[in-house]
C-alpha cells in the first residue's frame, strides 16, 4: 500500500461516486478522503457506507478554495497526495505505474493522463488531456488567484499546482467518465466560460500576475482572446489531433469545445464594454 492519500473534491456526485471508489480499491493508497461542499444526494451515505472519511469544507468567498483549504487545513500525514475528481476512474494500468514510481523517485509531482469519455464513447482522437494532480504533501499549492465569485466555483478549476523542484510523467490514462449527462457537461462549461473570461480581465488589470504565467497559459489566454480561437480549436483538434476518428461523436465534441472558446471570447468582450460604460 502506498504512502499516499486520494483527496476526492465532491459535490453531488452519487452518480460517479461509486465507480470512482471502486476503481482506487482498498490495497492501492494508505487513505482516501472525500472533501464535500454540501452534497444534498446519496453522495455521503456513499462514501459513509465504505468508511471513506468525509471532510465537510464550506467556502467563504476568498482564498483558499477547497483543494489548498485541504493541503493547508486538514494536511495529509502521507508523504504524497492525489486529487482525484469524482468521474475520474483508476484503471490497473495507472495504479501500476504510480506503484512503481512513488516507489523511488527525485520527482515532486507527477503529470496525469487521461482518457476522455462523451456521450458514453471513448474518444481517440483531439486534443489530449493531461494534468499535474500527483505531487509530495507540503511542498506545492495550486496557484493563488484572487477573485470576487466570478462564479460559485468553490473549487480550484484551471489553477495549476506550482511545484519548484522536479516533474515526471504517469503514462498509463485514467478514464475521464462524466455519468453525470449532457445538461451537466454543458452547464459545467457555461460556467467554466464565465471563470476564464473573468480571471483574464482581472490579469489585464495587474501585469504582474500575468508574468507569472507559463507558456502554455499565455498561449491558451492568447487564443481565446481572438475571435478566431474557437476555430483554430476546432480545425486543431478535429483535422491535425485525429478527432475525425471518433465520428460524429468526435465532431460534436469538438465543436462543442470550439463553441466553448468563443464563449470565453465573447465574454471577455462583455465584460471589457461594461467597462466603458
Amino acid at each position: 500500500m502506498l504512502d499516499l492519500t486520494v483527496a476526492i473534491p465532491v459535490l453531488n456526485e452519487e452518480r460517479n461516486l461509486p465507480l470512482c471508489l471502486d476503481a482506487i480499491g482498498s490495497d492501492f493508497a494508505s487513505k482516501v478522503v472525500i472533501v464535500d461542499s454540501g452534497s444534498t444526494d446519496a453522495t455521503l451515505e456513499i462514501a459513509r457506507s465504505r468508511g471513506i472519511e468525509v471532510i465537510d469544507f464550506k467556502w467563504n468567498g476568498h482564498f483558499p478554495k477547497k483543494r489548498n483549504w485541504f493541503l493547508r487545513h486538514r494536511t495529509p500525514s502521507t508523504d504524497w497526495v492525489l486529487f482525484l475528481d469524482a468521474d475520474e476512474i483508476l484503471t490497473d494500468s495507472v495504479k501500476r505505474e504510480i506503484s512503481f514510481a512513488l516507489a523511488n523517485t527525485d520527482k515532486e509531482g507527477y503529470l496525469l493522463n487521461y482518457t476522455i469519455y462523451f456521450l458514453g464513447t471513448r474518444l481517440r482522437g483531439g486534443y489530449p488531456l493531461k494534468k499535474l494532480a500527483l505531487f509530495r504533501v507540503g511542498l506545492t499549492e495550486y496557484e493563488r488567484i484572487e477573485e470576487d465569485r466570478w462564479s460559485q466555483f468553490d473549487m480550484e478549476i484551471h489553477e495549476h499546482p506550482i511545484v519548484t523542484g522536479k516533474v515526471g510523467q504517469i503514462r498509463a490514462r485514467i478514464d475521464h467518465r462524466d455519468l453525470r449527462g449532457i445538461d451537466s457537461y454543458m452547464r459545467k462549461h457555461d460556467e467554466y466560460a464565465a471563470w476564464e473570461a473573468n480571471r483574464l480581465f482581472s490579469a489585464r488589470k495587474s501585469r504582474d500576475s500575468m508574468s507569472k504565467w507559463s507558456y502554455k497559459q499565455r498561449l491558451k489566454y492568447k487564443t481565446v482572446s481572438s475571435p478566431f480561437g474557437g476555430i483554430i480549436f476546432f480545425l486543431g483538434s478535429f483535422f491535425w489531433l485525429g478527432g475525425w476518428r471518433d465520428g460524429a461523436i468526435g465532431f460534436a465534441f469538438c465543436i462543442l469545445k470550439a463553441s466553448y472558446f468563443t464563449q470565453i471570447f465573447c465574454r471577455l468582450k462583455e465584460l471589457e464594454q461594461k467597462t466603458l460604460l
